[in-house]
């Protein structure tokens, strides 16, 4: 008789502390420690179900796998190994993605050679009272999974059926390793299925830094996990808006928050081994709608945008002036920006929001010296927002670019791609 399958039940606590699997054949709930630890060899060997539209936990999981026979190791040599890790950062203004949304063009499925991808997202629900102070609207982040999970396994489930029908091997697919949501604010992360077994110790961390400083309408969601012997740590980021003098000091702010307060919190005989703070791990990339912008006149930015000299732009870039005096972000590095600007657009269309207005019937005199296009968030002034950034040794960006086809806000989703290399542990 084949042994039944297993059912891991996440048991979510302020820190994530207790994962529970219960055996079909048994009443009693093992604790996911005894499995790690080898205390029940019977069930040492679980999977973690294969996440679909209606089966999705919730809004918030953290999964450890492990039964996995087959193995993803690219250039392994000298007890090392180079990974590609894809990075997304969108803001989606609030609005709940159509069923037929497809997601294949950003995350680049017809190249099909990635083996982790951690997708952030800003502003999946709007920002009002209501969503900031009460109870999560945890359908959005489903479905927002969903439309992930559909876009990541369509092609290979079609090719799944034809190896079935050829009697070949059939293809792996990605799972999702972790996910979780604040507010608006919801990063994702999946894995291809035979790397799954090497991703241990997942955790999540929420810091809000909105309203009164706490609240999470701004703020970070974090992902860390081991994979291999080498420790990962993704930053989703919301940082504050505005654009008045001063304004810059808040981002600052609130990243120096997001870094000082994140902290992991996991479990097992190996958690007082793991990294705790951003700054700890390995291999760290920061993204999200940063909300920095260009600070020159707004003149002179329009015409630098119509005459598409997205470089000279740069010269008026705050984060750039950010990275490079230090201060909250050194040590980070970003990959050149030669993309144009990401906001503000309007809906279902290309089109910058200035140039429909620039002619002044839909603005007064003190908006229309104001408005400019920008690379993200909610106001129109000039600013550079949906940034990807990293730091750690052995993690080198490959591609930096936005990706123009998606008209479903007004800001465009933004990719990099990395190189990413990890030092193989024995037993990992």
């Amino acid at each position: 008789m084949s042994e039944p399958s297993l059912l891991m039940l996440p048991f979510f606590s302020a820190s994530l502390k207790e994962v529970l699997i219960l055996h079909p054949a048994s009443t009693l709930f093992v604790p996911r420690t005894a499995l790690i630890m080898g205390e029940s060899p019977k069930l040492a060997h679980m999977i973690w179900p294969r996440p679909v539209a209606t089966g999705l936990p919730n809004d918030g999981f953290v999964s450890d796998f492990s039964g996995m026979e087959k193995d993803t190791m690219h250039e392994m040599q000298n007890d090392t190994v180079k990974y590609r890790v894809f990075a997304g950062t969108w803001n989606v203004g609030g609005l709940t993605p159509p069923d037929d949304l497809e997601l294949e063009d950003w995350l680049d499925m017809k190249a099909n050679s990635y083996d982790i991808y951690v997708l952030g997202f800003q502003e999946i629900v709007s920002l009002n009272a209501r969503n900031v102070l009460g109870p999560k609207k945890r359908s959005v982040s489903v479905k927002w999974n969903s439309l992930i999970g559909d876009a990541l396994n369509k092609r290979r489930e079609e090719e799944e059926r034809a190896a079935l029908r050829r009697h070949q091997e059939q293809k792996e697919t990605f799972r999702c390793v972790a996910s979780k949501q604040m507010v608006g604010i919801f990063v994702s992360v999946w894995a291809r299925s035979a790397l799954c077994r090497h991703v241990r110790h997942p955790a999540v961390s929420c810091v809000g830094a909105g309203v009164l400083g706490r609240l999470g309408n701004k703020g970070a969601v974090s992902v860390r996990f081991l994979l291999h012997g080498t420790s990962f740590c993704f930053v989703c980021c919301h940082l504050a808006s505005g654009g008045e003098d001063g304004d810059a000091l808040l981002r600052n702010a609130d990243a120096a928050d997001i870094l000082s307060r994140t902290s992991f919190h996991g479990h097992g005989p190996e958690e007082h081994l793991l990294p705790k703070k951003i700054l700890d791990h390995d291999r760290v990339v920061l993204l999200g709608d940063l909300n920095y912008r260009v600070a020159m006149d707004d003149g002179e930015a329009r015409q630098l945008v119509r005459a598409r000299k997205w470089s000279m732009l740069l010269e008026g870039d705050e984060l750039l002036m950010e990275l490079s005096k230090g201060r909250q972000f050194d040590g980070w590095r970003e990959g050149l920006v030669t993309f144009p600007p990401t906001y503000k657009y309007h809906r279902d269309s290309d089109q910058f929001y200035w140039c429909a207005v620039d002619g002044g019937n839909n603005l007064t005199g003190g908006e229309r010296r104001h408005r400019a296009p920008a690379w993200s968030d909610t106001d129109t002034f000039p600013k550079r927002c949906d940034r990807i950034l990293w730091r750690g040794k052995g993690i080198k960006q490959l591609r930096y670019e936005r990706c123009g086809g998606y008209r479903l806000s007004d800001h465009r989703p933004v990719r990099a791609v990395f190189h990413a290399v990890c030092e193989v542990l024995e037993g990992c």
